[in-house]
């Protein structure tokens, strides 16, 4: 049986209600739930967007921040907030990990939270903070609109060691399929979160290994002279991955079809004949890349969340309670 209460839609199966988002269906009894923030804090995602667009207009890069930001969180312990911990002296956090030195937005979510601390004190976590502001990132920079189901836990472990889990901007199309895979991933789902890249930038010391030890064969003459004069000013500086850095489209995946890609894990994407037909689908149909890359962002943000009993709602962002 299927109802809509309050503008959300509802099937109840066998005496279960689910809430249904994008295509899929999330059971209340996990503890995540559409509406989850209705009667506890009911301006806590209006915050969340407005505190979202304000500092997007004033640096528009921070979009690609924040997603960057969701996804390092999520492929690390599940989406429980464990990037935003500071290391202590007992402890080496993600944060600190070469993989994490380059990410931005914590301000940002440092802000979010303080205000919704202020409105409802102890409800929202900064896991639910990150999936809201990702989320709001995508939509504003021109992205598709999407909800998420809402009411995880923070978590309370941070492992330097546990980065190892991160894809690495060397890895081959197999790998990646591999890696997303073990979270549950099929292989055109990782091509449309990869499409993520149609925001932001890379810095030269993940990209510069293309350029040694004679041409790339995937990778376009021309723009090898791009990468080596962006990397001739140091290994910190920054290549769009595509045309428009700032705005959600498909660009990304035009880039490579012609051997544009920035990093061997872009590229790749294309290389490969498991995922070539993928780029090219979304390539020239935005409106499939969007739907995948929207559905794709949900069942990441579902990933291994901890439940009320496993985790807790920080008053702080970047330390437990």
């Amino acid at each position: 049986m299927e109802m809509i209460v309050h503008g959300f839609r509802f099937e109840v199966v066998d005496g279960f209600r689910f809430d249904v988002v994008n295509g899929f269906r999330f059971g209340v009894v996990d503890g995540l739930s559409m509406e989850y923030y209705l009667l506890r804090c009911p301006l806590a995602e209006l915050i969340v967007k407005i505190k979202v667009i304000k500092a997007l207009q004033a640096d528009p890069t921070l979009a690609a921040s924040l997603v960057r930001l969701h996804f390092h969180d999520c492929f690390i312990e599940g989406c429980d907030g464990s990037v935003l911990l500071n290391s202590t002296k007992q402890n080496k956090a993600e944060r600190d990990s070469p993989a994490n030195l380059s990410l931005r937005g914590f301000e940002l979510i440092d802000e979010i939270k303080e205000e919704l601390e202020k409105q409802c004190p102890g409800i929202v976590s900064c896991a639910d903070i990150l999936a809201m502001a990702a989320r709001d990132a995508v939509c504003k920079a021109g992205g598709p609109l999407y909800d998420i189901p809402k009411g995880r836990m923070d978590g309370t472990r941070s492992k330097i060691e546990d980065t190892i889990n991160l894809p690495a901007p060397t890895f081959n199309a197999s790998q990646l399929i591999n890696l997303f895979g073990q979270h549950g991933f099929s292989a055109q789902e990782m091509v449309a979160l990869s499409g993520a890249h149609t925001l932001g930038v890379a810095r030269c010391s993940s990209f510069k290994n293309r350029l040694v030890g004679g041409l790339d064969a995937n990778l376009n003459a021309d723009f090898a002279k791009t990468l080596f004069t962006t990397c001739s000013a140091s290994d910190t500086a920054e290549q769009p991955f595509d045309e428009t850095r700032n705005t959600f489209d498909n660009l990304y995946y035009r880039a490579l079809q012609c051997k544009s890609g920035v990093l061997d894990s872009d590229q790749t994407l294309y290389a490969s004949a498991e995922t070539k037909g993928i780029v090219d689908s979304y390539a020239s149909n935005k409106v499939m890349f969007f739907s995948d890359f929207k559905r794709a962002m949900v069942k990441m943000s579902m990933l291994n969340v901890k439940q009320r009993s496993q985790g807790e709602v920080r008053q702080d962002c970047y330390k437990i309670n």
